[in-house]
């Protein structure tokens, strides 16, 4: 007898329409009634997937975890590197955050389209285009000569970041077999990210200490380069190979382009306008912020009626409305966006605090932040191996709860105060809200989602993350920058100064955990487990 997941929406019948696709036709409801129904109207094919052998499926996990480990260690040799990279590049006061913040505005609004894409033209071939470059600009990094440069390799990182991304969790959602190996799978690529930021942190902690930040990027490249070689041998051939014609058409008929225009450039404009604003919030005065601001709000309702308009005339829809009224879809999307931008804050925030405040080396900073990746990658394993076994809500909730302590010890915590005081356990507590919700939240999005728009899954949960993190960094730098301009001392960049605005970034911080407990208790309190096997 099959087993019911808490995810487990609908099971839908496809009907042949004229066109030669399939369109879902009334779902059958399931009986259980603490399982949540979603009516989804979206156009599929059907198309059949391998499921892969338990070696074969090691080594594509492996593959894919890194590829996404070494992009995340290059954020963490931002993180860690970023006052020696501003002293090198001569970067200005107003651009110290870009190379941060630039990979997520990049990334974030170009998610949906690489995931859209990924699912026509297949997650193989585009995580190879991904992979390929992500090596070349990952050494454009290390090559930059200019503030400028790094910005502009950064930001193209970012969009290979969002080629990677959506393609590997198609690849892991098709291709291995479901209960604990897909689990593990969707609990190494979210483990990935912790580990290959802790990498970062240390190694280029070690190196900007003595040769300089430039080798952790060739290090990087170096390594994304192999794992391209590897990958051709070793992810499986995508299952609707097709000749380049036959690609092109399918690309013009089966993705929701002016859908996918508009969330991007949605996405976009508002990414960019907050990176602007984190630099000087004054700049909310320029009329060229004005507009990117006027265009991204009326995206929003042009998205809506556009998806409306799809679905209405059996059309295929980007992301149709229905989806958002699940409570549990919408609840993880919501979770995530806050959890995700808190737990990135931490990570930026107690490293200038470390270095700052405390006078840290940048090594020193990067050994402090180490025990969150520490936590955050075991809490990434332990969901996927636990993640079946225990009820969805008081896993999140419990985890959101401990991860609310964090920031608050942060708030609290004096310069003088030794590490172990709190700072070491606020480093503990921060991620386990943000890993254990990736796999959860994949989990989610994928049984949302029919097969053959895994890829699309993906990229809409980590659109979600990616936004989280670009709001977060504007507000939390906003936040920061005035509270530290408006204190009583007179040199804005002493110790004394910048700890009052990193301390009101780390109230507002624990005040959006307290948010997350909120949601996760109205959002997911209907459902058990998930992750389960189905027979």
């Amino acid at each position: 007898m099959a087993t019911q997941t808490a995810t487990e929406l609908e099971t839908i019948a496809p009907v042949a329409s004229s066109a030669g696709l399939y369109v879902t036709a009334a779902p059958r409801r399931n009986h259980n009634p603490h399982v949540e129904t979603l009516p989804t109207e979206l156009i599929t094919e059907n198309t059949t997937t391998t499921v892969l052998s338990k070696t074969r499926a090691a080594i594509v996990i492996t593959q894919l975890m890194g590829l996404m480990l070494f992009s995340s260690f290059s954020n963490g040799v931002v993180v860690v590197g970023l006052p020696s990279i501003a002293s090198t590049l001569h970067l200005e006061e107003g651009l110290l955050l870009w190379p941060t913040s630039v990979f997520y505005l990049t990334a974030g609004s170009c998610l949906l389209m690489a995931g859209s894409i990924a699912d026509v033209v297949g997650p193989k071939r585009v995580n190879m285009v991904g992979s390929f470059l992500s090596a070349v600009f990952t050494l454009g990094c290390g090559l930059a000569q200019t503030g400028g440069q790094l910005i502009a390799f950064r930001a193209l990182q970012g969009v290979t970041n969002a080629i990677i991304v959506p393609s590997s969790i198609s690849i892991v959602s098709t291709s291995i077999e479901d209960g604990r190996p897909r689990n593990m799978g969707f609990a190494c690529l979210g483990f990935a990210s912790p580990i290959g930021f802790s990498l970062g942190l240390v190694l280029g902690g070690v190196l900007v200490d003595s040769t300089g930040w430039q080798p952790a990027f060739h290090l990087a490249g170096a390594a994304s380069f192999a794992l391209f070689i590897i990958g051709i041998w070793a992810l499986p051939r995508d299952v609707r190979p097709g000749s380049v014609h036959s690609i092109w058409k399918r690309l013009a008929s089966e993705i929701d382009w002016v859908g996918a225009i508009l969330a991007s450039t949605g996405l976009a404009t508002l990414s960019y306008a907050f990176a602007t604003l984190s630099a000087d919030i004054n700049n909310i005065r320029q009329a060229s912020n004005i507009a990117l601001l006027v265009i991204s709000a009326a995206s929003i309702p042009a998205f809506i009626g556009w998806m409306h308009y799809q679905v209405k005339h059996n059309r295929t829809a980007l992301i149709p409305n229905s989806l958002w009224r699940s409570y549990v879809f919408t609840s993880s999307c919501v979770m995530v966006l806050f959890s995700t931008s808190v737990t990135n804050c931490m990570e930026l925030f107690c490293s200038l605090f470390f270095q700052e405040v405390q006078g840290n080396s940048a090594l020193g900073a990067s050994l402090r932040i180490l025990p969150s990746l520490i936590a955050g990658a075991l809490t990434n394993l332990s969901t996927g191996i636990f993640v079946n076994r225990v009820p969805v809500m008081w896993a999140v909730f419990i985890s959101s709860g401990l991860s609310t302590i964090a920031p608050l010890l942060m708030a609290l915590v004096r310069p003088e105060w030794p590490y172990w005081y709190d700072a070491f356990f606020a480093q503990i507590l921060a991620p386990l809200s943000c890993d254990i919700l990736f796999t959860v939240g994949l989990l989610v999005v994928s049984d949302v989602f029919p097969k053959h728009m895994q890829a699309l899954s993906g990229a809409v949960f980590n659109t979600c993350a990616q936004l989280g993190t670009a709001i977060g960094l504007t507000v939390t730098s906003v936040i920061s920058a005035s509270v530290t301009n408006s204190s009583q001392y007179a040199d804005k960049a002493s110790p004394g100064a910048l700890v009052v605005g990193y301390r009101a970034v780390f109230w507002t911080m624990f005040a959006w955990m307290l948010l997350v407990c909120l949601v996760c208790v109205f959002g997911l309190r209907r459902i058990g487990v998930i992750g389960v096997k189905r027979d």
